[in-house]
């Protein structure tokens, strides 16, 4: 049962990568089209390409957010940790992964009523087709992917509260690609 968790959250991880890959492309090439249009005389200078450009980063910014709580990457103060006993800091991980997924959650209930309802009703003014729905929706995306990704961190943390190794081992963390000379 538990290898069949980390094959879901190892599959998550990677769909929501490659999600961010994707915005990241797209980004690039909206960003390159706009000053192709701004420079080149023959190709149009196109009005709709900031909003777009910023509603990409917003998914992109959200989603990595997400990606980087299943690394272990995300802000952490760690200066007391050497001082501290090890129960202590495995509390303070396990009370930090309920903030985050309280948060979570609020992402994903108040991001769902402000894209419908707030974005529901507006457009973008370069683009009056698309609704700006679509500007608020990376919120409670982000909010699922927060929620998922959290609740394989807590879990491990509230294992190794108890003594027990962690049975989802996560993605190496941004330090141990570091050392050894992945990142």
């Amino acid at each position: 049962m538990l290898e069949k968790l980390k094959v879901f959250y190892d599959r998550m991880y990677k769909i929501v990568m490659v999600i961010c890959k994707l915005l990241l492309i797209a980004d690039i090439l909206v960003v390159s089209f706009t000053v192709l249009g701004r420079y080149v005389p023959f190709i149009p200078d196109p009005t709709w390409t900031e909003e777009i450009t910023l509603t990409l980063m917003s998914y992109m910014a959200v989603l990595s957010a997400a990606l980087a709580i299943r690394r272990g990457a995300h802000i952490r103060m760690t200066s007391f940790d050497r001082y501290l006993p090890k129960i202590v800091i495995n509390v303070l991980d396990v009370l930090a992964d309920i903030g985050v997924m309280i948060l979570a959650v609020i992402m994903l209930v108040v991001g769902w009523q402000y894209a419908t309802g707030i974005g529901a009703k507006g457009f973008y003014p370069s683009l009056p087709w698309l609704s700006k729905q679509v500007m608020y929706m990376p919120i409670p995306i982000a909010g699922i992917a927060m929620i998922v990704f959290e609740a394989e961190a807590l879990f491990n943390d509230v294992l190794k509260l108890m003594g027990k190794d962690t049975y989802l081992k996560k993605e190496e963390s941004l330090e141990e690609q570091v050392a050894e000379g992945g990142v």
